[in-house]
């Protein structure tokens, strides 16, 4: 995945990712497997969740309606002000610098968020606000292309057109949805990801090695609703305003070809490690 800015710093991305938009965020972003969040609860000591980067709250209320207790911390004040309104209690800050105040947690998660967070502080970060046993559980989702869609270069829409693959090289050529050999490969893209966060875990020495759990599913987008999703991932969410339309208008002309609406298969991916030492 790309490097992005942190959120706290002066060059974050996070006012322009949801400014006046945290409930537009909250209806495009998909949700969890259910699969992924059954298998994570079941295999806590447990009820009590922080979640790391938790945005608009939506897998905190997947956690939630699962039977555990959470609560969420993200360091953007309007997602927290609406996680907060949905139910879910936030304190806004970054993870690195959030407080714990002595309280511990049977699970420290965070939904397509652990790449905002430094992975080897972050770890240890977790590793301290653990109980013993505790699961650290950082997930991720993955967009698969198709075989048949070879062309679609990560975005999964077949006959991907000329005019959409210039606007992406020209307006965005880093963003990982655009068109460019290995993107082709969701987990040419993505595996690194999981793999740095497995390493932070380990080098910390506090947890057991780390796993990697993959739930497969897919999702049907109308052409509104993809539009909607787009300018929330990474790098088109910087793009200036015109940008962004150009790149926009040229998704939408693709869809429209395909009738409207498109199927994108998802992996989604959890580093799961157990707090093994408790000193």
């Amino acid at each position: 995945m790309p490097n992005l800015p942190h959120p706290g710093s002066a060059a974050s991305p996070s006012e322009r990712y949801f400014e006046g938009g945290a409930a537009l965020y909250d209806r495009s972003r998909p949700a969890y497997p259910d699969a992924l969040i059954s298998r994570i609860v079941a295999a806590l000591p447990g009820p009590e969740v922080l979640d790391v980067g938790c945005g608009s709250g939506i897998e905190a209320r997947q956690f939630q309606a699962a039977g555990c207790t959470v609560l969420g911390v993200d360091p953007d004040l309007q997602m927290a002000e609406y996680a907060g309104s949905t139910g879910v209690p936030v304190e806004a800050a970054t993870f690195e610098s959030w407080q714990p105040a002595g309280r511990r947690f049977d699970a420290v998660v965070a939904g397509t968020a652990w790449h905002w967070v430094d992975p080897l502080a972050g770890a240890a970060k977790a590793a301290e606000v653990l109980r013993p046993g505790g699961l650290l559980a950082p997930f991720h989702h993955a967009s698969l292309t198709p075989p048949e869609l070879a062309d679609a270069a990560g975005m999964a829409l077949p006959g991907w057109s000329t005019r959409a693959a210039a606007a992406y090289r020209r307006l965005a050529p880093e963003s990982p949805f655009g068109p460019g050999g290995e993107r082709t490969s969701p987990f040419g893209l993505y595996q690194p990801l999981f793999d740095g966060m497995a390493d932070g875990i380990r080098q910390t020495g506090l947890f057991s090695e780390p796993e990697q759990w993959r739930f497969d599913w897919a999702q049907r987008f109308t052409k509104d609703e993809w539009l909607a999703v787009l300018p929330t991932q990474g790098v088109l969410a910087k793009l200036p305003p015109d940008e962004l339309a150009e790149i926009l208008d040229a998704v939408g002309a693709v869809i429209d070809g395909m009738g409207g609406s498109f199927s994108l298969p998802y992996a989604t991916v959890a580093v799961t490690a157990v707090r093994t030492d408790a000193s």
